[in-house]
């Protein structure tokens, strides 16, 4: 036995991990070979603890950063995402984005105490595609278009991440993969998307990120995606990873909160925790968002998954060097090198992000409406009425940062209309009430001593004279949800968890759980009940102290209260319109309530009592300006109708006052353009779960019925004419690109924006195209007078379609319309073009060859499922369905020199008796019966797939349509042909 010493280990400045002129993937295998087992899978955890013996820190996954760092204290608070995608500007994005990763920075450096920093993994942008104006987070998308959403996207996460070529000033992470536009049971729902929706919608908005390297990572999604959950999707390998190849770069791919456990817990797709921890690693997941801080329930099943054998340490490995490459490239290690490490707390609400906030919730406001109501021209003396319940508050959202300053509408307004000697005349258009308790005879108050302190009721004799503090003002929100604020404390009423009492102590309603909304229930004897929304209980009063608490289960058990109007709000608004010669009405959604994340919309409609506010100041004031502050669109049509003048902004941020004042009296031009369709009230719009976009006919796409404000709408304060469409060649290849090109002229009197968009559309295709699909945009800025030729590169490979039969993107030759104008719905010049080359549509073979049930042309009735945990899909007849038909353009059958034929189906699930009956060229009483499959009912599970075969007739050969008819609960994985 040697007796020599061990050599020291030499000091970790010196290991080869810490040389910045290594190669960066030999830097991560260095550092991955000194860690044990266990510190690898810590590193498969948001919270990842340090490694002091080799001078790791701790690090945590994961900022919010949507419009502006959120949840870690004051800074500056861009317009919603909603709004971002209103302005169409590329370079304005990549200016807020560069904003919000600099405070990031500056978040990053402030001190942590034990734990990990806040991290420079931002978790932004979200790509989810605004398919369905209910979504309950319709404000945190861009826009309900895959290519705008691609570009805005792009130009965002550029922006995070910073120009150096090796360090990140952030790592910007894309939300949520895939297909996830519903709240309601969002873990339980499947998005059935085929596969042209998938390549041509959902997909195409996720790509341009990943494929630029402009994104570094991507968070799946809660839902599941054609029977599967997202979080073991094998899209994450097969197209996410694949397109981010060509960068140099993988991705670090990090799953939502608590979605892993939703895998067994509420999906129960898997039976336990260890084979679901260990599926998603397998499927590409490389950190795991659960527990919160409590580390030990998740990595305890991680371990148990490698014990087991369902993750080898390759697996760990892999996505262990994932999660280091980021720390790397955020020059956590280099701290010496890295550019932005000297960021510091003074560029947090800097003057300079303040001026870039007002000019991005300047560039966000969308003219919807305009009659020569507006600009405003503001005289000495003028009056304009300022009413409604959002005219004076602004509101943030879940994923706000903390407001440093608010300019609300009305001070932005009476700030600029005061250095025109004009005024403002504010009414908030609400009820103020009194809440009297039967029991004791007493209001609803706040202590006089202690406003902030729990409520009473006590007897009329406790009051001493209740005043403000008894009155609150009663903001309704539609569906019942009521809010109430205290006239005294001018604060919202809140539930405290504690010990169920009452408290106006809120700026706004706030929180995951939202304890500020209530219901008040009428009773057959005119009182009312006072009902908490979050609790479900409702308000009792003590008959010895007079405090309420909420904490009645049953109605016979609850308090009842006399409500009392002593200012009649919509009263107050008129009021303040009459004695006006103007009034401007501000409308809209509190981002907490009836509409947010878990929570969809039930409708598109304004809040009853907000409709009734805006018809009767009307009434009063026909010149009344209708302004919507929402984050999502509503069906204004009464006001489309009436009104001279209707404008939308998204929940703007603390500029969104300034901002609109200088749009309303013109000192700003109002640039924005819709990023979703505003549909009619009286249009039945598609299922909120019909995710096939085509068949459903979603968004300006495939939606036929005329709109009420089309996608890309938004009206200027001077005129764009649009001459001398171009195209470079009437006729291309499949492979060319044109230029297409146009003459724009503003005609108008004073300067102004134009956001011009190109859009293409199919004039005879043999599959459902688009009604038109955009394809190009530029957003452009004239002199009143000036004229610019305008020039778009267009490869024709944009006007390809996702081709089942081809399993890619195809351009079908043939007749093609290029347009361009205002908006999807204002074309202002079209330009014929004729593509020529074979055709994109070959001919599938089945004899010898597989059909994959999955691509079809038309399904009707039929859902999609997932053939096997880990890939693969089925059709099944949805669910209340009895049969579906599925219908493949194009199939060859063979003929007599293939001797005998045999059709085969692989099937599974006939929990009855179910048939596959497969036509040729028409359906049942139209075509011709080729084979009809009897499937026996069975016990075997979902995923035991079998085959049954049947001949095809001799008299049936060469290409036909296919028509499948499937009865019975059986699942159809594919057909194939063969002979024997």
């Amino acid at each position: 036995m040697s007796t020599a010493a061990t050599p020291p280990e030499p000091p970790t400045t010196d290991l080869p991990f810490r040389d910045p002129a290594l190669p960066l993937a030999q830097r991560v295998d260095d550092l991955i070979s000194r860690l044990t087992l266990d510190e690898r899978i810590e590193l498969l955890y948001q919270y990842s603890p340090g490694v002091p013996r080799l001078g790791l820190a701790p690090f945590k996954t994961g900022t919010e950063g949507l419009h502006g760092v959120s949840w870690l204290g004051p800074a500056t608070v861009f317009p919603q995402a909603t709004g971002l995608g209103a302005t169409w500007d590329e370079e304005l994005l990549h200016e807020v984005a560069t904003a919000v990763g600099t405070e990031a920075r500056a978040f990053h450096q402030r001190p942590s105490g034990d734990g990990p920093r806040h991290s420079l993994q931002v978790w932004a942008p979200v790509v989810n595609l605004l398919r369905d104006p209910r979504w309950g987070r319709n404000e945190e998308g861009y826009a309900e278009d895959p290519v705008l959403t691609g570009r805005l996207s792009v130009s965002f996460c550029r922006g995070l991440a910073g120009d150096h070529p090796v360090y990140l000033r952030t790592a910007p992470l894309l939300k949520h993969f895939l297909a996830y536009n519903n709240e309601d049971e969002r873990d339980l729902t499947s998005s059935m998307v085929p596969p042209r929706v998938l390549h041509e919608y959902d997909l195409a908005a996720f790509r341009p990120a990943i494929a630029s390297g402009a994104a570094t990572g991507v968070m799946p999604a809660y839902n599941l995606i054609n029977g599967r959950p997202c979080h073991v999707s094998p899209l994450l390998e097969t197209e996410v990873r694949r397109w981010a190849e060509p960068t140099g770069h993988e991705l670090f791919i990090c799953s939502d909160a608590g979605a892993v456990t939703n895998l067994v817990e509420s999906e129960h797709y898997f039976d336990d925790h260890p084979t679901s921890h260990a599926a998603t690693v397998r499927a590409g997941v490389d950190s795991i968002t659960d527990m919160g801080e409590d580390a030990s329930i998740t990595l305890g099943r991680l371990r148990t998954a490698v014990d087991r054998g369902l993750l080898t340490e390759a697996d760990i490995d892999r996505a262990a060097r994932r999660h280091l490459s980021i720390r790397f490239r955020l020059g956590e290690f280099d701290p010496d090198l890295d550019p932005y490490a000297g960021i510091r707390d003074d560029v947090v609400n800097s003057p300079a992000h303040q001026a870039l906030a007002l000019r991005a919730a300047t560039e966000s406001v969308v003219l919807l409406k305009n009659d020569g109501a507006l600009p405003l021209s503001p005289a000495p003396g003028q009056r304009v009425a300022l009413v409604g319940p959002l005219a004076d508050t602004l509101f943030e959202d879940w994923y706000s940062g903390t407001m440093p300053y608010r300019i609300t509408i009305a001070t932005g307004l009476e700030a600029a209309l005061k250095e025109h000697g004009a005024e403002v005349v504010r009414a908030e258009g609400v009820d103020r009430i009194t809440l009297r308790a039967a029991s004791t005879g007493g209001l609803l108050r706040v202590p006089a001593p202690d406003p902030g302190g729990s409520m009473v009721a006590g007897a009329p004799s406790d009051e001493q004279d209740a005043g403000d503090n008894a009155c609150h003002d009663l903001f309704d929100w539609g569906e019942g949800v009521l809010t109430l604020r205290n006239a005294r404390t001018e604060r919202y009423v809140t539930l405290k968890d504690g010990d169920l009492t009452l408290a106006a102590d809120q700026t706004q309603p706030n929180g995951w759980f939202v304890h500020e909304t209530f219901r008040l229930e009428p009773q057959p004897d005119g009182t009312e009940l006072l009902r908490n929304i979050s609790n479900g209980r409702y308000a009792a009063v003590d008959p010895a102290t007079g405090r309420v608490t909420l904490s009645a289960e049953a109605p016979e058990k609850a308090e009842r209260w006399t409500r009392r109007v002593v200012r009649d709000g919509i009263a107050e608004a008129v009021a303040a319109a009459a004695s006006a010669d103007v009034a401007m009405v501000v409308l809209g959604n509190d981002p907490h309530i009836n509409g947010r994340e878990t929570e969809d919309r039930t409708g598109i409609s304004l809040p009853p009592a907000q409709e009734a506010l805006m018809r009767a100041v009307a009434t009063e004031r026909p010149e009344s300006v209708l302004i919507v502050m929402s984050s999502y669109p509503y069906a204004v049509d009464w006001a489309d109708k009436h009104l001279p003048a209707v404008v939308w902004t998204s929940h703007g941020g603390q500029e969104t006052g300034r901002a609109l004042a200088g749009v309303l009296l013109g000192e700003a031009e109002p640039s924005g353009r819709l990023p979703q369709t505003w549909y009619r009230g009286d249009d039945p719009l598609p299922g909120r779960l019909d995710y096939d976009i085509i068949s459903a006919g979603w968004t300006y796409q495939y939606h036929d019925a005329a709109p009420l404000y089309p996608f890309g709408h938004g009206l200027s304060y001077t005129s764009f004419a649009y001459s001398d469409l171009r195209l470079s060649a009437r006729e291309a290849a499949q492979d060319d690109t044109l230029t297409v090109s146009v003459e724009l002229t503003n005609t108008g009197g004073r300067s102004g924006t134009e956001t011009v968009q190109l859009y293409t559309r199919a004039l005879a295709a043999s599959h459902r195209a688009p009604r038109r699909r955009l394809t190009d945009f530029r957003k452009v800025s004239l002199a009143a007078g000036e004229r610019r030729r305008l020039e778009f590169d267009m490869p024709v490979a944009a006007l390809a379609h996702w081709s089942v039969s081809a399993g890619a993107f195809a351009v079908e030759p043939g007749q093609y319309e290029i347009l361009i104008g205002h908006s999807a719905e204002a074309i202002a010049l079209t330009a014929p073009l004729t593509v020529r080359g074979p055709s994109a549509l070959p001919a599938r073979s089945l004899i010898g060859g597989r059909l994959e049930a999955v691509d079809f042309d038309e399904c009707v009735g039929g859902t999609l499922v997932d053939a096997t945990r880990e890939k693969g899909e089925a059709v099944t007849p949805a669910t209340g369905a009895i049969h579906c038909g599925l219908r493949y353009r194009s199939v060859d059958l063979g003929g007599p020199p293939d001797g005998p034929r045999v059709i085969t189906a692989e099937v599974s699930r006939a929990t009855e008796d179910a048939t596959v009956e497969i036509y040729a060229d028409g359906g049942p009483g139209i075509g011709t019966l080729l084979v009809g499959l009897h499937v026996p009912a069975d016990a075997d599970g979902r995923y035991d797939w079998r085959t049954v075969s049947a001949p095809i007739p001799a008299g049936v050969t060469g290409v036909h349509d296919l028509h499948l008819v499937l009865r019975g609960s059986v699942h159809l994985a594919a057909i194939a042909g063969g002979t024997r």
